[in-house]
């Protein structure tokens, strides 16, 4: 009987950890583009944009394994991209000559897929690391001279790490941050181009 009754403690106090949570985000992003640098194309002098300003908003769900780990999966609507300069050149003549420059901003706007796992160090704070999977839903390049343009050879699917951590300021209430690390090229061929963002945001978990 003590042993029946110490198994049926232990599965109590696992069902108890087991529980899951539902919540809203949104938030800020900070994104850039990053290219390749190779002799062999036009863009080496524009290696890294200049970072553009973002925003998310979406849900998560968040399932305790322990008091201690968690894993979450999130879904986000956002857009990254960045922002740089081109210098225009004519020939005229035998010589190469610059007729100015044209502002270039190129955006993806995407469905976001995160998954984590959760690591409270204390009941207030955690620490996650885990893969966000990004569906491109629609690309747009625009020029301030030029007019604007989808862009086409961008992929369906981008998979990156990333870190984060996150404090909860109420019971309800949280407050996160996460970089993520932009491995994987954004475009299925021509220029080599990978996408890194740092995002903050504030959420509401549902009890």
């Amino acid at each position: 009987m003590k042993k029946i009754a110490l198994l049926l403690m232990i599965a109590v106090s696992s069902l108890s950890f087991a529980q899951t949570h539902f919540g809203v985000k949104a938030g800020y992003i900070n994104s850039s583009l990053h290219l390749k640098e190779s002799p062999d194309t036009l863009w080496e002098d524009y290696s890294d944009f200049k970072s553009n300003s973002f925003f998310y908003v979406g849900g998560f769900a968040e399932h305790f394994i322990s008091n201690k780990l968690a894993l979450q999966g999130e879904l986000l609507f956002t857009q990254v991209g960045g922002k740089t300069k081109i210098d225009l050149y004519s020939i005229i003549g035998n010589e190469l000559i610059q007729m100015g420059t044209v502002d270039a901003k190129l955006k993806y706007t995407q469905l976001q897929v995160p998954i984590s796992a959760k690591y409270y160090l204390v009941d207030q704070f955690a620490i996650s690391g885990g893969f966000n999977f990004a569906f491109n839903i629609s690309t747009k390049a625009d020029f301030d001279i030029l007019g604007s343009g989808k862009i086409e050879n961008a992929r369906t699917l981008n998979v990156n790490p990333f870190l984060g951590a996150e404090y909860h300021i109420t019971q309800n209430i949280l407050a996160d941050a996460r970089y993520n690390f932009g491995f994987a090229y954004i475009n299925k061929n021509g220029i080599d181009m990978r996408s890194r963002f740092f995002q903050i945001g504030l959420g509401y978990r549902f009890k």
